[in-house]
């Protein structure tokens, strides 16, 4: 029994070497990344995630997300930002609107919360190329904090929900409003109108100015003394002829 005890520490040290030369077990590799998992995760994101599945957006942004190595940033609504939508705002706009809704609140790039610094806006969308001013969005910095416009709605970044090398997901506390859907374009100003015409009037005798009527007369009188000087002159050279 002496002995045996005699030999613990030299079988305590072989136990050791054993151990350290055994591989530790890797961690199980995490799960595919899935959206609405990562949005029920965060909490208040209930009418976003109905959306992204009823439009099958979500599965759209799975897919890229486990099959390719594009980054995406997508700005996420709360309950409370649909709750402050006027009634029926989004019942007013076709299904296919309601896609390029929600396309319009996903970046087809990774952006980490400095890269907004240097982002040069428009921003492109999945909703399509913002280049010709149908779906713009902009963002600026102040410090920290991003913000964000879209022309008809102007809100902040008020929280990071997730982030990795692949994906960035944003709380946004309004619903980002597009001006291709909800904006009023520009309208031109109207052209002025021509001056209108006067219509010319056909004169009549009666309707004639006044210094017409005076002309007449003028013309009249000078007539009539015409007629007394003549019968003046005969008048004379009746008498001087009487008087030869």
């Amino acid at each position: 029994m002496a002995k045996l005890f005699h030999f613990l520490p030299l079988f305590f040290l072989i136990f050791q070497t054993i151990s350290a030369q055994t591989p530790a077990v890797a961690p199980a590799p995490a799960g595919p990344t899935n959206i609405t998992k990562v949005l029920e995760k965060a909490g208040q994101f209930t009418t976003f995630i109905k959306l992204l599945k009823a439009t099958q957006v979500a599965d759209r942004i799975n897919s890229q997300l486990n099959n390719s190595n594009q980054g995406l940033t997508i700005f996420a609504p709360t309950d409370n930002a649909f709750s402050s939508l006027r009634a029926g705002t989004l019942n007013s706009i076709s299904s296919q609107d309601q896609l390029q809704l929600l396309q319009f609140h996903i970046l087809p790039t990774l952006y980490t919360m400095s890269q907004f610094q240097t982002a040069s806006n428009p921003l492109h969308t999945q909703a399509g190329n913002s280049d010709d001013g149908e779906y713009p969005l902009n963002v600026t910095t102040s410090g920290n904090q991003v913000n964000v416009t879209t022309g008809v709605v102007d809100t902040t970044v008020s929280n990071t929900i997730y982030t990795d090398n692949q994906l960035a997901v944003y709380q946004v506390d309004k619903v980002l409003l597009p001006m291709a859907l909800f904006g009023q374009p520009p309208t031109a100003a109207p052209a002025e109108a021509p001056a209108p015409t006067k219509p010319e009037k056909n004169v009549r005798a009666s309707d004639s100015p006044s210094g017409s009527s005076d002309t007449s007369v003028d013309s009249s009188s000078a007539v009539g003394l015409n007629s007394q000087t003549v019968k003046g002159v005969i008048l004379i050279v009746a008498i001087i002829v009487s008087c030869l």
